[in-house]
């Protein structure tokens, strides 16, 4: 273990240690050719200078590093020299470091690489995402996506302090309004209707179409005791509190627990086709629970990273070819 003394000496030797220097890569690309050549004229014809253009640049870098000659002039070409073989490695270090960044920028610019990193509400991974990322890498194999799930609070928050690039969020809840709502860019996807979810024996399950108010006294199914923030909050603008009977997080579990009779649903249409067969589905009217809107959110203000715009038309493309099945039902208001 290092004593007082040693560490203080430590710490004086790193405060005194001198900056790195300033150095051009032009320095040290033709560093690497002379070296690599044994020779000024060959290295000067590679490159398509003049010899005492690479003289030049040597002596430049030579400077920049203390004066120590790099080279032995010999009558036949050029060694190196002890300083020569010592700035070898770092130079080709430094010079395959520089290659790599500028390969793996363009990558990004490109769409050949780098990495997106969204998020989206549970229901969404139902059909959307999942769809949106396969048409996203049948064109972009080279780019990685990185999810992560939530509630579209947490998406948001995620999204401002840098966590996410993209998040796929909904209005449920009236999580969307309010001031912080302009820190985001909101691009509209869809508006997604609901079903409620009952046993084949119910007395609805036959039904066109339910009102809200027609499921008061049911017990419920939700993944949250409380109704505020959630599918359920709609109830109480229609004079009922909903009796949640069964908090379940999960969807499919929640499809479970309506399979085995124990209470009824709200399943959301990006669910939709997800559904186990031994449960039936009874579209909500549009005026009990208006559709919510569905948004991929940005960073107001941010460059976005370049796969943001393509993720973008996947999801869109999805939404479009996917309302023919069930992502915007529309149930009857008569």
């Amino acid at each position: 273990m290092p004593t007082p003394h040693t560490a203080r000496m430590a710490q004086a030797a790193q405060v005194q240690a001198p900056p790195p220097p300033d150095l051009s890569t032009v320095w040290l690309r033709v560093f690497l050719d002379v070296s690599r050549h044994g020779s000024f004229t060959v290295a000067a014809r590679e490159l398509g200078w003049t010899q005492s253009a690479v003289s030049r640049q040597i002596s430049s870098l030579e400077a920049a590093l203390g004066g120590d000659p790099l080279f032995d002039r010999l009558p036949r070409g050029v060694r190196l020299t002890a300083h020569g073989r010592t700035l070898l490695p770092h130079a080709e270090e430094t010079v395959a470091r520089l290659r790599a960044m500028q390969r793996e920028l363009a990558a990004l610019r490109d769409l050949t690489g780098g990495t997106l990193r969204f998020g989206a509400f549970a229901t969404a991974d139902a059909a959307l995402v999942p769809r949106a990322i396969a048409a996203f890498r049948a064109r972009h194999p080279g780019v990685t996506l990185t999810r992560e799930e939530g509630l579209t609070p947490g998406l948001l928050a995620r999204l401002g302090d840098g966590g996410l690039d993209l998040a796929i969020v909904s209005s449920t809840g009236g999580a969307l309004s309010g001031g912080d709502v302009e820190a985001y860019e909101l691009h509209h996807l869809l508006d997604e209707g609901l079903y409620v979810a009952v046993p084949p024996d119910h007395p609805l399950a036959g039904h066109a179409s339910v009102r809200l108010s027609q499921l008061a006294g049911e017990d419920w199914v939700s993944g949250s005791a409380d109704a505020e923030g959630t599918l359920l909050e709609e109830a109480h603008r229609h004079g009922f509190r909903p009796r949640i009977a069964h908090v379940v997080a999960e969807w499919t579990a929640k499809q479970g627990y309506v399979a085995a009779g124990l209470g009824v649903t709200l399943v959301p249409a990006l669910a939709a086709e997800s559904v186990r067969p031994d449960i039936t589905l009874v579209p909500v009217r549009d005026e009990d629970a208006p559709p919510r809107a569905v948004y991929a959110a940005t960073a107001r203000g941010r460059v976005p990273p370049p796969a943001v715009g393509p993720f973008l038309e996947a999801l869109r493309a999805t939404q479009v070819a996917s309302q023919g099945r069930a992502f915007l039902p529309r149930s009857p208001t008569a």
